[in-house]
């Protein structure tokens, strides 16, 4: 099962009752944080998972309100005795930004591998049990947007295996991964193993104007997180000039990119009760929730 938590739901600025930015995904007890704006670690904090099997951190862009937080969240992680590195993955410039902060946070116990990616098309990268799909949305600065997919095992499939003459000697360690040469024949997983199984996606985007290809690249997910700046249809000018999305331009993504459901997220400070306005956002795709400073939820995958 895979454990989700909006740790904070502002942006540009803190407000007394709303955090900045930030999300957490932990699976298998190993953690993924997305951007960390200031208060981050105090929600985390509050929250109450942990903080030393926090592996990688994602950034979408470098606003303060999304990476203001990093420094003191280090020092933290380090209090917990953690040795093992930890991965830091942003936009191009992410190399400049980090050691930057860390001039307030300069001794750590543990290795931090910078990832920085140009944001050109689409990339995927690997990381423990994540598959982390990175593309490049509009905001005024570089900026991700990020899926993340938990692939789902393949079952054992004895017919499989009789099919392809494995001696049953084999098949335990066959399907867990192993390869065995066996009479000058290469053995491998996939001879024991059966179809494909849906494995569970879960999709983050913020800042950004609704680009073309977001429809795409949160296909089918499971939830997905998006921005909504401004709750009100008239507010597009702003909108548009700040490179933000109204809540009716994230419930259209969502019901065109055929998601299940659709957490709202990085209010404006100017919009202290955004649920007023979700009847904008429900009209176009009803499976909207308002999220709040640690909405949680689990998704376990599909029988």
């Amino acid at each position: 099962m895979l454990d989700i938590c909006l740790l904070g739901c502002g942006g540009s600025m803190p407000v007394p009752y709303r955090y900045l930015t930030s999300m957490i995904v932990s699976y298998k007890g190993r953690k993924l944080l997305i951007d960390c704006g200031e208060g981050t670690q105090v929600s985390l904090k509050m929250l109450g998972w942990g903080m030393k099997t926090i592996d990688t951190i994602l950034f979408t862009h470098f606003h303060a309100d999304h990476v203001a937080g990093l420094p003191g969240l280090l020092l933290t992680i380090a209090n917990s005795d953690r040795t093992e590195p930890l991965n830091i993955v942003g936009p191009e410039g992410l190399w400049e930004v980090v050691n930057g902060l860390r001039v307030i946070a300069p001794v750590l116990p543990y290795k931090i591998n910078i990832l920085e990616f140009k944001g050109q098309g689409r990339t995927t990268q690997k990381i423990g049990d994540f598959n982390i799909n990175i593309m490049s949305v509009e905001h005024t600065v570089p900026c991700f947007a990020y899926s993340l997919e938990v692939p789902r095992g393949r079952k054992f499939d004895k017919n499989s295996a009789i099919k392809n003459d494995i001696p049953m000697i084999y098949w335990n360690r066959l399907q867990k991964g192993e390869e065995i040469y066996h009479e000058g024949r290469l053995l491998t997983p996939q001879m024991v193993r059966g179809e494909e199984r849906k494995g569970l996606k879960v999709s983050y985007s913020t800042d950004t104007r609704p680009v073309e290809g977001l429809k795409k690249f949160i296909n089918e997910s499971d939830i997905f997180i998006c921005e909504g700046m401004y709750g009100n249809d008239d507010d597009i000018s702003k909108a548009l000039d700040n490179r933000h999305m109204l809540f009716s331009e994230a419930a259209a993504l969502a019901k065109e990119g055929n998601v299940k459901e659709l957490w709202l997220t990085h209010f404006s400070p100017s919009m202290p009760n955004p649920q007023e306005y979700i009847k904008n956002a429900q009209s176009i795709f009803y499976n909207t929730i308002i999220g709040e400073d640690r909405f949680t939820k689990t998704l376990n995958f599909e029988n």
